[in-house]
């Protein structure tokens, strides 16, 4: 008769030896995603990230390399031929599907290529206004004491200066308003926000106990700053800055709306949106066209940084 206290001790060791097999397929325990690799697992999941990214990629290309999308030049005008020319429908990407302007030049070939001067002036702007408002908000808040309260003041008076008011007394001033001017003038101002952000995140971190030992052990305030404070306080600046993306992009279009902002020979939305303004009634085309390419592109970069935020906030998971 067989023993069947040997089968059931035999019978535990291959119950032990295929449980740990089970738990394979999930995450290795005692490694924790990070806070980025976390973020980047929620955004591939997020429709709204997705949809955002996938139309900022094609603004990009169509601002880098406008000519893959028209042959036409922005600037050839027929007036005799092209005054005013409506729509052809029929014609998809030709010169004449969007029609023409009261210059008789292309409003497709112009819309392709306006991207160009919109999204450089919205990407150079925030990482300008990044880096100015990293480095006075990590200065305020690691020292603080008489270099916080400087600092802080100086950040309270251009918080109070009115953006787009104080970015109309600054182009003022300059005969030709080129790309760079207009850049330099909404960076001066722009930088206040992010500044505050940082200020509080690091407030926050340096009272961390992993801040609190590198002290003691004598590292530098450089390396302190660099490669502790800085990582964990650069998630809230992220986000701000992709939003206010959006906002610097619509920025311009205004200013150049009002006349103040990017003139030609510029190729720009805002410019377009300007000049079609006593159109409005005749062609109504000519300022709707790129009055929406604008609100696409602000509303695609604002959709981008709302998903960012989600995704790095643990408090709105």
């Amino acid at each position: 008769m067989p023993d069947t206290t040997a089968l059931k001790s035999t019978d535990a060791p291959a119950t032990a030896v295929e449980a740990p097999a089970a738990t394979d397929a999930g995450p290795a325990p005692g490694k924790p995603r990070s806070l980025w690799s976390d973020a980047w697992h929620d955004l591939r999941r997020n429709p709204l990230f997705l949809i955002s990214m996938t139309l900022i990629l094609l603004l990009t290309v169509m601002a880098i390399f406008p000519s893959l999308f028209t042959s036409a030049s922005p600037r050839d005008a027929n007036l005799a031929e092209h005054y005013l020319q409506h729509p052809n429908w029929t014609h998809f990407f030709a010169p004449d599907w969007l029609g023409y302007d009261a210059q008789g030049r292309s409003i497709y070939a112009r819309l392709i290529y306006g991207a160009r001067a919109s999204i450089t002036v919205g990407v150079v702007v925030t990482l300008a206004v990044t880096i100015a408002g990293l480095v006075i908000g990590m200065l305020a808040g690691y020292f603080g004491g008489w270099i916080d309260t400087i600092l802080s003041r100086v950040t309270d008076v251009f918080f109070g200066v009115p953006f787009i008011v104080g970015a109309m007394v600054i182009l003022t001033s300059f005969e030709q308003r080129s790309v760079g001017v207009v850049i330099l003038s909404m960076a001066f101002l722009g930088w206040t926000s992010i500044a505050r952000v940082a200020r509080g995140s690091v407030i926050t971190i340096k009272q961390a106990d992993y801040v609190v030992a590198a002290k003691a052990l004598g590292a530098s305030t450089t390396r302190i700053m660099t490669r502790h404070i800085l990582p964990n306080a650069i998630a809230p600046v992220i986000v701000v800055a992709t939003i206010a993306l959006g906002g610097y992009i619509g920025a311009e279009a205004t200013l150049s709306f009002l006349g103040i902002g990017l003139a030609e020979p510029t190729v720009s939305w805002g410019i377009d949106v300007s000049a079609a303004k006593d159109q409005l009634r005749n062609a109504p085309y000519v300022l709707i066209i790129p009055s929406v390419m604008v609100s696409i592109t602000v509303l695609s970069f604002l959709m981008f940084g709302d998903a960012v935020r989600n995704a790095l906030d643990p408090k709105m998971r």
